[in-house]
């Protein structure tokens, strides 16, 4: 039973909320996510849905870019998503060899992601984050001490690992991804807008 803006979507209702709201996308946590769950994301759709459930001040759309190949995959969604209501954050992901020589991709965005969300507090009544990332539960519990309800959106049906248990815990509503699937899944066939898949990234 959701409350306060964000509904359940076993039964999606649109009920308009008077509530600011601020929305955060983990890019390639997402991505990750829905690709496991075997749909892909159309992003007029995910906009809408929020926009019908409050007042929407902002929603950001985090991704790292690696290479000029990887890069020149990410524009057309990149720039379609800048164009249309997103507040698209990117940077160069980095390279490096771990303790066992292994090479590595760095390509996280949660400092970036955390300093927006601090920053909107103030203005904010609701955040909802998509990501399942466990290291978000220090800047969930960070946010709410400001007086800010948080959704978090993610996924444990796919199986382990894209939902940590604390942070799940610590949000006042955790919202299922499978279940905002039919509402906001990207029909099969051909589209005005190209929407290219995001190049996956770490979810831890």
């Amino acid at each position: 039973m959701a409350a306060h803006g964000i509904v359940s979507t076993e039964t999606p209702t649109m009920t308009k909320s008077s509530e600011r709201l601020g929305v955060f996308i983990d890019g390639p946590n997402l991505y990750a996510a829905t690709r496991a769950l075997g749909f892909d994301i159309d992003y007029q759709k995910l906009i809408d849905f929020f926009r019908v459930q409050g007042r929407l001040l902002r929603i950001f759309y985090y991704t790292a870019v690696q290479g000029e190949a990887e890069y020149s995959a990410l524009r057309p969604l990149v720039d379609w998503l800048d164009y249309n209501g997103y507040t698209v954050v990117t940077k160069p992901a980095k390279e490096f060899v771990d303790a066992l020589g292994r090479r590595r991709i760095k390509n996280s965005m949660q400092v970036e992601l955390a300093i927006d969300m601090m920053e909107m507090a103030g203005r904010l009544d609701h955040a909802i984050l998509l990501s399942g990332d466990g290291d978000f539960r220090a800047l969930v519990e960070a946010v709410q001490r400001r007086g800010v309800r948080v959704t978090v959106i993610s996924t444990y049906r796919s199986g382990p690992g894209f939902i940590a248990d604390e942070l799940r815990r610590q949000a006042d509503l955790y919202l299922e991804l499978v279940d905002l699937a039919p509402v906001i899944r990207q029909r099969p066939g051909p589209r005005e807008e190209p929407m290219p898949a995001v190049a996956a990234g770490s979810c831890s």
